[in-house]
Parts: structure tokens; sequence; C-alpha cells
């Protein structure tokens, strides 16, 4: 019986996470593709519900201490091991480095994380890739140093846009022990970290792109009347980048005359508040909160609504969008998008041909959803355009290849 343990260690914020199905998709891919590896996740599940996906990863996963001093004894016999490593010294001086620019208890959970990582991965691991650039990747980093492994990232959204220049440049570049590759999953972003690295190959466009034999065909749709009442769906967490609340003060704009529902699908922190404006404007009871719901769910529910709308917006700390794979599901199941021309959004819906974009303001959202009721034909001719585009140029296949050739040559690298 091979009792050998994978070459690559993945890791990743939290496992398994519902709002990030993209990291399972690309992970259950890289699985197909021949890829052997476990995942060290920082943090235990908060989600009750899980994506087929989760269930389909074969890989092992591991848990570090997602508060250090829950587990003081594993974190000093981890530090105790990780300074007899030849790279423990240099990791140890750039944390330092890190930590006077940073002086957050998080930074210092970084590298008590990193020493655990280091100690209990297997002799067997020849190189590490870590989701998100910002804290997994800090921990990859300075466990990657200690061990004298290469390491590598895939960034995303929030992590490249509040994350301090002085460290993405650092991540980014060969003197500072920086990633070996880095991958990204829009345009938008791809140029900002090519911009910053110490060479621009060290980054590559990989759109996560949508793997379609998980979703069923799109279905036979109704066409639907001006005049018919119109179902309004969002699916997406309650944060600030989401722009929920601005969606909620434009459908108090709507005419008295229109007869709108929305169903949100999705948790987050601004429940309590978005739902205290709606009662505010009195259209509570033409909202329907379903919280967190499986993949199934949000699909049934895609298929029986007539718009999607996602209105996202640059939130106060810079975190915004990248390219949701939320739009990508609503395309496949042919239902007309509503978004916004944020971040790489763009890069999929071209306003007027794939979907519509509007300015993030109450006002503009509410005179696009008006027109989406008034104008269902054109609607669904955008809808069919965005299913075409997700079919030619979002496939999830093209991506990991191009992911997979990078990290067979990080692990083949002396």
């Amino acid at each position: 019986m091979n009792t050998a343990r994978p070459p690559l260690a993945v890791v990743v914020k939290g496992w398994p996470r519902l709002s990030e199905t993209f990291i399972a998709q690309e992970l259950v891919a890289l699985e197909a593709a021949g890829h052997d590896f476990e995942i060290w996740s920082l943090r235990h599940p908060t989600d009750i519900k899980r994506h087929p996906l989760h269930r389909q990863l074969k890989a092992r996963v591991n848990y570090l201490p997602e508060y250090l001093y829950e587990e003081p004894d594993r974190v000093w016999r981890a530090r105790a091991a990780a300074q007899q490593m030849v790279g423990y010294e240099e990791a140890y001086q750039i944390w330092r480095a890190d930590l006077r620019r940073d002086a957050t208890p998080n930074r210092i959970r970084r590298f008590g994380q990193a020493c655990v990582l280091a100690a209990e991965m297997p002799d067997e691991v020849l190189g590490l890739y870590a989701h998100f650039l910002h804290t997994p990747s800090s921990v990859a980093r300075y466990a990657a140093i200690m061990r004298g492994l290469p390491w590598s990232f895939s960034a995303h959204a929030k992590d490249i846009w509040t994350s301090p220049n002085w460290e993405i440049r650092e991540k980014l570049s060969r003197t500072h022990h920086g990633a070996a590759f880095g991958a990204t999953c829009t345009g938008f972003g791809a140029r900002h970290l090519q911009a910053m690295a110490d060479t621009p190959d060290r980054v590559d466009l990989v759109y996560h792109g949508l793997d379609l034999t998980r979703f069923p065909a799109p279905p036979e749709r109704q066409p639907r009347l001006p005049q018919d009442p119109v179902h309004f769906m969002s699916v997406g967490r309650l944060v600030e980048k989401k722009g929920f609340d601005r969606l909620i003060a434009a459908l108090a704009l709507l005419p008295a005359g229109l007869d709108w529902h929305w169903t949100h699908i999705g948790g987050g922190g601004l429940g309590d508040l978005l739902q205290g404006m709606a009662e505010d404007e009195g259209i509570s009871d033409r909202i329907t909160w379903r919280g967190a719901c499986d993949q199934p769910e949000v699909i049934e529910a895609m298929r029986s609504s007539d718009l999607f709308i996602l209105p996202s917006r640059v939130a106060a700390d810079g975190d915004r969008d990248g390219l949701p794979n939320v739009l990508m599901e609503a395309a496949s199941q042919t239902l007309p998008i509503l978004s916004t021309p944020v971040s790489a959004i763009p890069e999929f819906i071209d306003h007027g041909i794939h979907g519509l974009l509007s300015e993030d303001s109450p006002e503009a959202l509410a005179e696009a959803m008006l027109y989406a009721a008034r104008q269902p034909q054109k609607l669904a001719e955008m809808a069919g355009a965005a299913l075409a585009r997700l079919r030619t140029d979002f496939g999830m296949d093209p991506g990991i290849t191009q992911l997979s050739k990078r990290l067979n040559a990080m692990l083949q690298c002396d």
C-alpha cells in the first residue's frame, strides 16, 4: 500500500466555504488533471450547507490553529521544530520586517500558523500553492522559506485591492523570496499585479470559467410580456461591496404600477441593517431573504427568475468584486443580467449585448430595472448572447491547463 503523502500543499483561508465555490471547482479540476495535494486551511468551516463540489474532492484537509492561544502546545512544538530548519532565520527576519510595517495580531498569527505548517507538512511536499494573496499567501511564503521550497498563489479580488503595495511587490519579487508564479482571475487584476511584479510574466491571467457539465441545460423560458409580474433575484454576501443597500433604495423608486418581487440568496453581516432599510422603505413584503443556499437551490431560483441583479461597487476600504462566478452561473441558465461596470465585470458583460451595466446609484439601477421589466424580448436576446459568450470564451478547461503547467514546473524545480 502506497502511504506517500502528496507533493503539493494547498493553503486556503477556510474550507469548505459556500462563497468560494470557484476554489472548489478549481481544486476538483486539478485532481482530475492528475494533481495530488493536501489542503491546509487557516480556519474551520462556518457554513452549515455544503456545495456538491466539496463532496467530490478527495484531498485530505488539515486545519492549522485558527487562533494560536487555542492550541499553545501545538504552536510551541511547531516553532521549536521550525527553528531547526535551514530557512527559519531568514523567514523570521522577513516576518519581523513585515511586522514593523503591519503591527497587528493577524500578522503575528500568520507567523505562528506558518511555523505549524512548516513543521507538519510531510517531507514529500515540494511546493506550496495559496488561494488569496493576503493572509494565506503570507503563511505559505513564511513556511516555504523555512522549508526551502517554492510557493505560488492565486489572487482574486479583496486580497488584491486591500493589500498594501509594499507587500504585493515583495510577494512578486524573487529577491524577497516571492512567488514562483501568481495567477489571477481577471484581466483587470492581472494588469495591476503585472505592473507591480519584478517581471510581468510572473503573473498569469487565469479565468475561473465555468464547468458547464455541472449545470443543467438552460430552461425553456416562456416569453414574458411587459405587463406581467417580474421576479428579480440576487446572489451574494451581504457586504458593502455587493451594493445591496443601493439596490434596496432603487427598488423603492420603482413605479407603483410595476408588479415586482426580489429574492436574495446569501449570508453576511449587513443582513439586519438591509432588512431594516427595506422595512423603512415600505417594501419588505416584496422581498424574500433566503440566506445561504446550496448550488441546486441557487440554480432552481435562477431558472424561475426574470432578472439577475448584482449591483457591485467599490467599498470604502477599496474592496471590490473581481469577475463574480455567479454572473456566469446566471448566464448558464439564460437568466438576463443587470450589473455594474466595476472591476472585471465588463470583461464578461458588454452593455446592451450580453446584459445591462448600470451606474450603482439607486436612480440608475431603478431605471435599468424598469427597462428590463418593459423590454423582456431584448433582455432575452442579451441572455442568449451571454450564454454563447460563456460557452465560447469562459470555459474552465483553458485556465486549468495553464495552471496545471505552472504547478508542474514549480514542483519540478530544484
